[in-house]
């Protein structure tokens, strides 16, 4: 057993992995930057170290600080949690040659999962479909051109190393390919320190939908049901549901291919602890292979919800060395997840960090609320805009829906702007309420509400 473990995060998913700590009787380290001196997550811990100034590279991304804050405290692991080092290979094998456990897959599977394109190579060896595109890192624009003219466009320009809809464009010929191609690398080199992209054919209105994985030292690997995350906003996730109602009411047998081929790719990659393998799946049922999240997801509560799995304790216990416990997975009732972004979603979802001055979380039977932030807290600007994370659960989706939009509506934040009134917006859309959406959901609903401010103005 672990006795103390240093959280190598911020924020929401930081107070998490406390809270898991704290249940397995696991005394926990937080690292902060100067920004977050006054974060929950540095309250609630046993012991917090400052690493350094407000960026990020300038503190959660610097090695040698986490490092020499790990041993300063004789911790025995690090939990990584999502963003920053959690999918570093690096630093993986920087804390196992230090003699402290790296909380995530073992250096050898971030190696063969490093990035997207090496990604790809792996998922079509293990046979599993993946869109037509190019074999890795296309470095100039006539070969990125090329490979467009080869597959057909409409294609996708992907950063090699990316994330959360940066450094991706969608093109639709040559002359928009040229320019979102250096635009693309330039956005991947700030975000990432990697200018590398790809080119992919982009599926026409595609379901996202992903599989959770977990697996041990023992090579064991199981997946505990899917997550759909089409309700994107920029290629960023803001609404996500289990079960996915596209699977549950059309395609019931996916759910069976989807997870063996998640499985496949797991197993290819020798993968252990927790990890998830994300899928475009077209109206006809096609799906295919994305990329490989190395890590804990934003989105990991909804499948806690529904199999009454905690998956933090899960990723502590396998990194212990623990085997797979978990055999007869059952899944039962609806969950779903509003990420709550400080961000005006009327004017571009330009970030709104800033003061909180009034906070009331909304509760209930159904209702878990994952968020660092309280009245009086000051959202730094060097970060994620996610200030928390609501989840309700019913007994099915038309009792999570209705319990979700009455938690909404409870939810009191001023001082900044945030992403509720448009996701209260989202849960009343008839389409929405029937389970018919895709990833171009959200812009679709964006461009009726501005025709119709147009037409009123008009």
């Amino acid at each position: 057993m672990f006795e103390k473990i240093l959280i190598a995060n911020r924020g929401e998913i930081a107070v998490r992995i406390i809270r898991a700590c704290r249940e397995l009787n696991i005394k926990t380290v937080a690292v902060y930057s100067q920004a977050d001196a006054n974060s929950i997550h540095v309250q609630l811990a046993d012991e917090a170290i400052c690493i350094g100034k407000g960026p990020a590279s300038e503190s959660y991304l610097r090695i040698e600080r986490l490092i020499s804050a790990a041993e300063i405290a004789d911790v025995d692991a690090i939990h990584p949690g999502y963003g920053f080092l959690s999918e570093n290979a690096h630093f993986a094998d920087v804390c196992e040659s230090c003699n402290i456990r790296f909380i995530g897959p073992n250096p050898r599977a971030l190696e063969a999962l490093k990035d997207k394109a090496t990604s790809r190579v792996l998922a079509k060896k293990a046979g599993v479909p993946v869109p037509p595109g190019s074999e890795g890192n296309v470095e100039t624009e006539q070969e990125a051109i090329q490979v467009a003219q080869k597959i057909g466009y409409p294609v996708l320009i992907k950063a090699i190393a990316g994330g959360g809809g940066r450094g991706m464009r969608l093109v639709h010929n040559d002359m928009s390919l040229v320019k979102g191609f250096h635009t693309a690398r330039t956005e991947a080199e700030k975000a990432f320190g990697n200018s590398g992209v790809y080119i992919e054919k982009f599926i026409e209105n595609p379901r996202h939908i992903e599989f959770q994985i977990l697996g041990d030292s023992r090579g064991n690997i199981i997946h505990l049901g899917e997550r759909d995350c089409s309700i994107q906003r920029r290629n960023q996730k803001i609404i996500e549901e289990t079960p996915s109602p596209f699977i549950e009411h059309k395609h019931k047998d996916l759910r069976k291919k989807m997870g063996k081929a998640a499985i496949k790719i797991a197993e290819a990659a020798h993968y252990t602890n927790a990890g998830t393998v994300e899928f475009v799946v077209d109206d006809a049922g096609n799906f295919y292979f994305l990329e490989m999240n190395k890590r804990i997801q934003v989105e990991h509560p909804i499948t806690e919800e529904v199999t009454g799995v905690d998956l933090v304790k899960q990723q502590i216990l396998l990194a212990m060395g623990e085997p797979l416990k978990l055999s007869d997975v059952t899944f039962k009732g609806h969950a779903i997840e509003c990420r709550i972004n400080a961000e005006d979603p009327f004017d571009d979802f330009r970030p709104s960090p800033g003061r909180i001055e009034m906070y009331y979380p909304p509760g209930g039977r159904g209702v878990r609320l994952d968020s660092h932030v309280y009245a009086g807290y000051t959202i730094p600007p060097y970060y994620d805009s996610m200030i928390g994370k609501l989840i309700t659960y019913g007994k099915d989706r038309r009792e999570a829906l209705d319990r979700m939009s009455r938690a909404l509506g409870e939810y009191m934040i001023t001082g900044i702007k945030t992403t509720i009134p448009f996701e209260q917006a989202i849960l009343q859309d008839p389409n929405f309420r029937r389970g018919v959406y895709t990833t171009a959901f959200v812009d679709q609903l964006l461009g009726s509400a501005r025709r119709e401010l147009y037409e009123e103005k008009s």
